[in-house]
């Protein structure tokens, strides 16, 4: 069965989450967060996130990744932290060698509720309701496993969009 890991990047708590399809049906097979420590040095917190990240890929080897997109924060120092963890993330991931698909909250929220603006309540309780589990103790883990369903739901389409983008650049 395809494996697909979802990734929710944060510089103090980055998600995870991981499913199996077979068919039509959907399988949990893990979540949960990458914790630093705020008395930690930022530059040490991205550490901590690039090697939390590979061991999530050792431990459960997906087969198809896809992280969050960047999103426009209100706070500018905020904005750049994510994008640095982000950037921790990404380079776990191209190191394990994956091809990471990017997913905007709207996407993800639009695949999971039928509603692209729905409040991350309801993401959460389509999630469990999807993958038949009792309350997810973190959000981010929620959001992980959301990005992780929606990439399984859109996986045919992101394969025929990069075969087509392939075929226009000989």
């Amino acid at each position: 069965m395809p494996r697909f890991l979802g990734i929710d990047p944060g510089s103090r708590i980055c998600g995870f989450g991981i499913v199996e399809r077979a068919g039509s049906t959907l399988k949990h097979v893990a979540n949960g967060v990458i914790k630093t420590a705020a008395a930690e040095t930022f530059e040490e917190r991205l550490k901590m996130i690039y090697l939390g990240i590979t061991e999530v890929c050792q431990t459960y080897t997906p087969h198809h990744v896809a992280i969050e997109k960047a999103f426009f924060a209100k706070n500018a120092l905020s904005a750049l932290k994510l994008g640095q963890a982000r950037g921790a993330a990404l380079t776990a991931l191209s190191m394990a060698g994956f091809t990471v698909r990017e997913i905007s909250p709207n996407e993800v929220k639009q695949s999971i509720v039928g509603y692209g603006h729905a409040d991350k309540d309801q993401v959460q309780k389509m999630v469990e309701r999807l993958l038949r589990i009792s309350s997810l103790r973190s959000q981010d883990a929620s959001d992980a496993l959301a990005i992780a369903i929606t990439l399984s739901n859109c996986q045919e389409f992101y394969l025929k969009r990069s075969e087509g983008a392939k075929g226009r650049e000989l």
